[in-house]
């Protein structure tokens, strides 16, 4: 009786709120229209940034799941000097202004940078290319893949692990076959965050990667570009990404249990 009387008025002081976050949503797909997105999007401006942002997501998914989980279990499992400043650092680019990643970026891989001076006299160059794009990925959504894979190892219950080895299991067995298979989850949710993350990346990439069609403009940059150029191409481009951005989301709440609708 006493939920029945607080719905009401949790719902008045919700809803403007509410309605404040749905109401762009629904302006930019009402905007869109069906017709003018498949046009748009089978272009040649639209049809590059999402190839584009399509192959180094993906490379950057790999890249975190590669290193990242050795980062994570080694942060989840160990004790060493230094670990909270390590684990701080790791997520510090998840609060760091995107601007200020790029910057940092350019300033340490850059021509004249702190590791960019040795790679241009070795004939490497990363600044504005592809390899760039894929480094400012890495670099602002690599830790989210990371610090979701540490709390996954961090539960699993060590009896287990413990258990395994009794039965004759070494640590790489056990941990491959009792601590990954229990850890899936989180990583399967990782990996799809860090995917998004980096799929709607945008102020490291500008300045560390460019903007240039075809060669390091994606689908964030395009939306950038054709807000200027072509307004059909932004419109575009970001419904794709907010439709996926929401795909992403439910995915990972259904992978965590909690896209639920308690009565």
């Amino acid at each position: 009786m006493n939920d029945a009387r607080l719905r009401l008025p949790l719902t008045l002081a919700a809803l403007p709120l509410i309605a404040f976050l749905v109401l762009p949503v629904a302006g930019l797909l009402l905007r869109a229209s069906g017709e003018d997105i498949l046009g748009t999007f089978l272009g040649y401006q639209a049809a590059q940034a999402v190839a584009l942002s399509v192959t180094t997501t993906l490379t950057t998914v790999v890249l975190a799941v590669v290193f990242g989980t050795p980062a994570a279990y080694l942060l989840a499992r160990k004790r060493f000097p230094g670990k909270s400043v390590i684990d701080a650092l790791v997520d510090l680019p998840v609060v760091l202004p995107p601007s200020v990643a790029g910057i940092a970026l350019l300033v340490t891989f850059g021509r004249r940078g702190l590791v960019g001076g040795m790679l241009a006299a070795a004939g490497i160059e990363l600044p504005f290319t592809q390899a760039a794009v894929v480094m400012a990925q890495v670099f602002v959504a690599a830790p989210l893949y990371i610090r979701t894979v540490a709390v996954a190892f961090a539960s699993v219950d060590r009896d287990l692990e413990l258990a395994a080895a009794i039965d004759g299991a070494s640590r790489w067995q056990a941990f491959a076959n009792v601590t990954l298979p229990l850890s899936l989850r989180g990583a399967v949710g990782g990996a799809i965050m860090t995917w998004a993350r980096a799929l709607g990346e945008f102020g490291a990439t500008i300045i560390f990667a460019g903007n240039f069609p075809g060669r390091t403009q994606t689908m964030p940059l395009a939306i950038y570009m054709g807000f200027e150029l072509d307004l059909r191409v932004a419109l575009t481009l970001a419904a794709i990404l907010l439709v996926t951005s929401f795909t992403v989301l439910a995915a990972v709440k259904s992978l965590s249990g909690r896209w639920t609708d308690p009565a």
